[in-house]
């Protein structure tokens, strides 16, 4: 390798888990960033390694990259357990890169901080301001109405994104790192930071010199990951109007904590907790807006009432501490508390024997009119047969039906794709319909809205009720009450019961076997069964 011993020896080393893949346009500057995060580690003494791992983009895996969370997740602990690190920084910042790096470095118990690869500079067409994601899905049902042509379509997909970076909207990616700086697992403001400003490479520097003062002061995760920090996590989900996939993962990465955490808590703090972020899909800005009206610090001291203030931080210092005095700067960016967005959070939680186990919905997101509905099912079986039909003209659909979409969950999708904002069909797109109830046991996007509900537990493709709703099924949801109703007598149920039958595998051999196998269902986080916290793996008797 050709070094010397004055290199390494004596030196703690530190491992740098980066995400860097040509086929993932969120991390293409991450090359650059590790080199940044190097210079900090030698400049305090240590000795950094890069050790590529698995690059989890949103774009281009199929069928969904929330299939491989786990698999990532599993390479991160094994290779920091297997290789001769004291420390290690994980790079991450696409969707699924956040929660699977903490779930495995978490597992491996070694002193650990996340750096994110930073949301993209905003996108424009025609003088209009784009986020990517929430504007794409906007445009794309003008163009579905016969609204936009080719030309413009082009001209909006050239202009929706400008630079390197995560999606500048607070779709999955912007909530998991504001999670990850929340539970105190970065430096202080460093979830905001736009991929391309000058103080992204600062903070990258940055977290190459405090990795070495943890390995000093041995800051392992179990000390910052506590019921607190979890706490403060989950108020920063709903005072964002965060990702409905945040629930999830942070399911998960509590799960790998050791940390008591049910779906039923969320609701808890949505019922307690103010929306107060005005960004997009749930508001008016993007995450340079954010970043310039005072980032996460600026929010959190706001919320400073509905925080654990003593929780600690990768700095060595509190999430008080690291708050204090923290100024918001654009007041219609971060609200205030008594001029919130909404005066709940931005994501609840629905029970009823259509959900047992709960399912999630987005009301900042979606039209005020339908969080209380009641219509007639008009069911999809499965994704193909939803794009099949949907734009058929003769499809018996009103604006009053509820869209099902089954055999869409971890199981059935499989790896539970974000399709649970399904299309509205095209003949209510051309009489201006822009939203209805939709109801899946699928995930969908950060960056998406409208009226859907989504990760409904137990799925379809195990026997959860889902599977056996018909078209003309009568569903009523009601948000107020947080429930969601299938009117259909309990006697009927067991009838369709007795006679539904389990879906063949999708996968007989590879990672999808080992996952249909022993992964949970959306209300537990979607871990693999055996990865949960427990008895830490010893090293091998030969050591």
């Amino acid at each position: 390798m050709g070094l010397s011993r004055e290199d390494y020896l004596g030196k703690p080393v530190i491992g740098i888990l980066n995400t860097w893949s040509e086929l993932n346009p969120c991390h293409i500057h991450l090359r650059e960033r590790a080199d940044a995060i190097k210079r900090g580690v030698w400049q305090a003494g240590g000795y950094p390694v890069e050790l590529p791992v698995m690059s989890l983009d949103e774009s281009y895996i199929k069928p969904t990259s929330m299939l491989y969370r786990n698999l990532l997740a599993m390479e991160a602990e094994e290779t920091i357990r297997c290789h001769p690190v004291d420390g290690v920084i994980l790079m991450g910042g696409c969707d699924k890169t956040t929660p699977a790096l903490i779930m495995g470095a978490t597992s491996a118990g070694v002193p650990f901080l996340f750096f994110s690869a930073g949301p993209m500079i905003p996108g424009y067409f025609n003088g209009e301001k784009l986020g990517s994601g929430s504007d794409m899905w906007k445009y794309w049902a003008e163009r579905c109405a016969g609204n936009l042509d080719d030309k413009d379509w082009h001209a909006m997909e050239d202009g929706i994104a400008r630079s390197p970076g995560h999606c500048m909207t607070m779709g999955t990616a912007s909530t998991m790192t504001a999670i990850a700086e929340s539970l105190g697992l970065m430096l202080p403001g460093a979830s905001s930071v736009p991929a391309v400003h000058a103080e992204h490479s600062r903070v990258a520097s940055a977290c190459g010199r405090q990795i070495i003062h943890m390995v000093a002061q041995r800051l392992t995760p179990d000390q910052i990951l506590t019921p607190e920090s979890f706490h403060n996590a989950c108020v920063i989900i709903m005072a964002l109007g965060a990702s409905t996939n945040s629930l999830i993962h942070l399911l998960a990465m509590a799960g790998r904590a050791g940390v008591p955490l049910t779906l039923d808590s969320f609701d808890a703090y949505s019922r307690s907790t103010p929306t107060l972020v005005n960004v997009r899909p749930s508001g008016d800005f993007l995450m340079e807006d954010f970043y310039e009206a005072g980032g996460l610090p600026a929010l959190m001291e706001v919320l400073r009432p509905h925080l654990k203030t003593q929780a600690m931080t990768v700095n060595g210092l509190t999430i008080g501490q690291n708050i204090q005095g923290k100024k918001v700067i654009r007041k219609e960016v971060i609200r205030p508390l008594d001029n919130p967005i909404s005066q709940s959070g931005g994501v609840c939680v629905l029970k009823g024997n259509l959900a047992p186990n709960g399912c999630v919905m987005k009301p900042t997101a979606a039209n005020p009119k339908l969080l209380k509905h009641r219509g007639k099912a008009l069911v999809f079986d499965n994704y193909a047969d939803l794009k099949k039909r949907i734009d058929d003209p003769d499809l018996d659909v009103t604006p009053e039906s509820i869209l099902v979409l089954r055999n869409a969950g971890p199981i059935g999708g499989p790896g539970m794709p974000e399709w649970g904002m399904l299309p509205i069909p095209k003949k209510l797109l051309q009489i201006g319909v822009r939203d209805m109830v939709r109801i899946s046991d699928a995930r969908m996007s950060g960056t998406s809205y409208g009226s859907c509900i989504l990760h409904v537990a137990p799925e379809s493709a195990i026997g959860g009720p889902l599977a056996l709703v018909k078209t003309g099924d009568e569903i009523e949801i009601n948000l107020d009450a947080r429930s969601i109703h299938l009117w259909v007598d309990d006697s009927e149920l067991d009838r369709r019961r007795s006679v539904w039958k389990t879906p063949d595998p999708y996968y007989d051999r590879g990672f999808g076997y080992l996952f249909s196998r022993h992964v949970t269902q959306a209300d537990q986080g979607c871990d693999l069964d055996f990865l949960h916290a427990g008895i830490p793996t010893r090293e091998p008797d030969i050591f």
